[in-house]
């Protein structure tokens, strides 16, 4: 399976925004972006309309993990649908298994989440998956394999990946039982906060 091995710390300082947990003191210690006389570079021209959709939609892609094609091909999906294009395509990004999974802290990040999917480790409506672009839809549940409870992983999960402050209103966790259950769809204020999505509708309606 084709997934981006860049480091994620470097992806982070690159777009100016903490795309995983452990990058947030990274951006702290060094604000300046990867490479050469960055900061040179950066203070001496304005960036242009053009420069600004493409690193939003370079930060969401790299914030879910995406590939170039895989968000593309949602990006036309969003296009097709009824509704706003942004929304839509947040909304999917949303309902990805590794994401939900991320969501409902039973991973510290959501490459940790997506290994967790490939590797097999959980169901989906009692059936193995190891897909973890598969969108959940209100009904779907997910829970992990009983061999896999057995693991140091899941026996240590509260000091692996503790319980998120708060979950997103449309899934359901119960934390003791390490399920989540699809209620509904994810709204715009169920999504990371500080993204733009119109400045990704306009880099593809280019």
């Amino acid at each position: 399976m084709a997934r981006d091995r860049q480091s994620i710390v470097k992806m982070s300082r690159r777009e100016g925004y903490a795309l995983h947990p452990k990058a947030h003191k990274a951006l702290v210690k060094r604000t300046a972006k990867p490479g050469q006389n960055s900061q040179s570079r950066g203070r001496m021209t304005k960036p242009s309309q053009y420069t600004l959709q493409l690193r939003e939609k370079q930060k969401v892609k790299r914030l879910y993990g995406l590939l170039e094609r895989q968000f593309s091909n949602l990006m036309k999906e969003a296009n097709r649908r009824p509704g706003q294009s942004g929304q839509l395509l947040l909304q999917m990004l949303e309902q990805r298994t590794d994401n939900v999974i991320y969501r409902a802290g039973f991973a510290p990040s959501r490459r940790a989440a997506r290994q967790l999917v490939t590797h097999g480790h959980f169901l989906l409506n009692g059936t193995r998956i190891d897909i973890p672009s598969i969108r959940l839809k209100a009904g779907d549940s997910l829970t992990p394999r009983p061999h896999s409870l057995k693991t140091d992983y899941f026996k240590k999960l509260d000091d692996v990946s503790p319980a998120p402050s708060e979950t997103p209103g449309w899934i359901k966790v119960d934390r003791k039982k390490v399920t989540v259950s699809v209620t509904g769809v994810p709204s715009r204020d169920d999504t990371e906060p500080d993204i733009e999505e119109q400045l990704i509708v306009e880099y593809y309606s280019r």
